[in-house]
Parts: C-alpha cells; sequence; structure tokens
C-alpha cells in the first residue's frame, strides 16, 4: 500500500524514516512512469493539491505538485490566461507536478518552448529529507545552478516536489487551424521547415503520417478577424514551392477538439505503449522509414515524436541505430526508457548530492 501525504511538510520525516526506495506517485495520467524494476515505495501526493497563489495581473501562479491541470486551466480560463506549451492528458489527470517531473509539452511548444520555458520556481524535498527551494514566484533573471529548470523531466530521480510557480500568457481571442496532405514526408518536412524558418507566427506545427500520405497541420491564435487572411498568407507561401490551398480547415469547437484529441493522445489504441522521442527533424526521415508500421506524429515542425506502437524491440533498434531516446507514457511496456539511454555525467553528480543515500530510484 503506497505511503500517504496530507501536507508538505510531512514528506522530510517520511522520506528519512522510509528505509527503501521512494517514488512520488499522483493523478496516475502517465502510468508507465510509476512502474520501476526495482523494489520501490510509492508516496501518494494526491492530497498535496491546491492553488496557493495566482496574481492574474502579473501572470504567475504557484501550486501545490499535485493540482490537477483542469483546476488551473480553469481558473486561468477565467481571466483570459493560459499554459501556452499545451499540457498533456489534462482529461485524463494530469497534475502540474507530473507535467514537470515528465517534461510533457503538447503541440504550443512549437511557437512558445516547453515546460521549462515557464517555470520559475519550486520547493522540493531531497534524498536527505531537506527542503529546497530554488527559483522564485516572479519574472526575474538569476545567476547560480537553476535546479527549478533541472527537474523538469527529472521522474522523480533528484526530489520530490512539493510545491511549484509558473508564468502564463495571455490566452489568444480565437484559434484557426488547417492542413494540407502531401505525398511524401520528406516533402511534408521541407514546407514545415520553410514555415518554421519563416516569420509567419504559428501556435502549432505538426507533421502527421497517414497510410500513403502526409498531413501537414498548422495552428494560429489571434483576434478571430485577422485569422482568415493570414492562413491565405500562409497558404501562398506554401504554394511557392507546391500546394497553395488547405485540405481541412478548423475553426470554433471543431479546432477546440482536433488539439483535445491530440494532446490526450485519443489517436493511440488503449494499452498501446506510447514514446515521446526528441529528435533533430534532419534525422526525422530516416527514423520514419524504420517504424512505418506505428501510430505516430511529429510535434513542433519533427523535433519532438509520438510514437505509439507494441513492437517496442524493432522501435529500439531504431532509436539506438539513429542516437535517439524515447521515454515511455502510457502502455503496458516495461521498458521507460528505451534507446539510447541518459548517460550525461552532470546527473550522477547531481545525483550524488542531492540524493547520496539512493532515497529515490536511479536515473
Amino acid at each position: 500500500m503506497p505511503i500517504a501525504a496530507h501536507h508538505p511538510a510531512e514528506i522530510p520525516d517520511i522520506v528519512r524514516s522510509t528505509t527503501g526506495r521512494l517514488l512520488p506517485v499522483g493523478g496516475g495520467s502517465k502510468p508507465a512512469l510509476t512502474r520501476v524494476h526495482e523494489e520501490c515505495e510509492q508516496l501518494d501526493m494526491r492530497r498535496l493539491s491546491g492553488i496557493l497563489e495566482y496574481e492574474p495581473e502579473e501572470y504567475t501562479f504557484t501550486a501545490l505538485a499535485n493540482t490537477p491541470l483542469q483546476e488551473i486551466e480553469t481558473e486561468l480560463a477565467a481571466h483570459g490566461q493560459y499554459l501556452p506549451f499545451d499540457p498533456v492528458l489534462t482529461g485524463a489527470g494530469a497534475t502540474l507536478g507530473g507535467t514537470v517531473a515528465a517534461n510533457s509539452a503538447g503541440a504550443g511548444r512549437f511557437r512558445y518552448g516547453g515546460v521549462r520555458d515557464f517555470i520559475l520556481g519550486i520547493r522540493f524535498v531531497d534524498g536527505r529529507g531537506r527542503l529546497v527551494r530554488s527559483g522564485g514566484k516572479v519574472v526575474k533573471n538569476a545567476a547560480g545552478f537553476d535546479l527549478a529548470k533541472f527537474m523538469v523531466g527529472s521522474l522523480g530521480r533528484f526530489g520530490i516536489l512539493t510545491e511549484v510557480s509558473f508564468k502564463v500568457f495571455p490566452r489568444p481571442r480565437a484559434f484557426l487551424s488547417f492542413a494540407q496532405r502531401y505525398d511524401s514526408l520528406a516533402d511534408a518536412l521541407a514546407q514545415a521547415t520553410r514555415l518554421a524558418c519563416s516569420p509567419l507566427e504559428l501556435q502549432a506545427l505538426d507533421l502527421v503520417p497517414d497510410s500513403d500520405e502526409v498531413l501537414l497541420v498548422a495552428r494560429l491564435g489571434g483576434p478571430a478577424a485577422s485569422l482568415g487572411a493570414r492562413m491565405d498568407r500562409i497558404l501562398r507561401f506554401l504554394g511557392e514551392q507546391g500546394n497553395a490551398r488547405a485540405d481541412f480547415v478548423w475553426e470554433g469547437e471543431e479546432e477546440a477538439a482536433y488539439w483535445r484529441q491530440v494532446n490526450e493522445f485519443a489517436w493511440v489504441p488503449d494499452g498501446m505503449p506510447l514514446f515521446k522521442v526528441p529528435l533533430n527533424p534532419a534525422c526525422l526521415p530516416a527514423l520514419d522509414e524504420r517504424i512505418s508500421h506505428t501510430h505516430r506524429r511529429y510535434m513542433a515542425a519533427g523535433n519532438l515524436a509520438w510514437i505509439a506502437g507494441d513492437d517496442v524491440a524493432t522501435l529500439e533498434h531504431a532509436l539506438n541505430d539513429l542516437g535517439l531516446t524515447g521515454l515511455q507514457l502510457l502502455g503496458r511496456s516495461e521498458q521507460l526508457i528505451i534507446g539510447t539511454g541518459l548517460a550525461y555525467p552532470v546527473l550522477r553528480r547531481v545525483k550524488q548530492v542531492l540524493d547520496p543515500d539512493g532515497k529515490f530510484p536511479e536515473v
């Protein structure tokens, strides 16, 4: 049975008194991250929930680590604000701390960056039961080792997050999305690269292979009256080297529903392993050729792949050959990390400082 934490002040004593390894668990939206091969006790963080401070005029908020993202997004929306990096699995119960620990951003990261570009500060408990604070609650420049950003993607291996502060942005008044069909990934990627290098402002830019064609999907945000003209301008730009019309256009609730199913991974069959793979667009064609049997979507103009498939061994071979790393978020595979893995010496050094006694799972 998991150990339950009812208040952040209890966690230092829990860490010090636990004899084995300890792994914090929250909303359960990313079940693959809570499976570890070694003997490990789970720390139930579900009661550590709630927005502690929110200053709409400052565009910042602070919340306990297990606050559901749905609660945060609802509060932000009431003030015309949002988290632009599009947190994933919000509808499945994703929490603020889990989003930080998994570094799980959605399609909006194309324009605005990922989780680490919006995190301001954290409080966490290290492996010796010490309460550590890094960063702050306001936007400012600071020198030194930025532990707040370091903990993004840390998977609970360096400490237990108790409190997180973020900056937010004004939410665009309206959105419009459109897609174009291409006969090959190479053609679609070439156009996506042109768009990414242009001054044209896009909220998101995805590539979606589908049987014998590839969709280039773009999202715009801003005043509703300007979106149609902006789409036409982008289509003219693309038309200089190909198709100058949109094959699909989404607006209003239909457009919002489309991106919800993207960021909730509704396109992934139930139980199928889903891996997040950061990559360089230059290696995308070689990767896609090796994994044509999978369900996949390439976000941020080909800089991030979401790949789902039961043949994990074939995917791992492809990632190894290309020097890529995959992190599993969903599904039944027992392999959390596949591919080249994480072998950065700095991780070991920081682990030795924050968790010298090995209270948390290995990196």
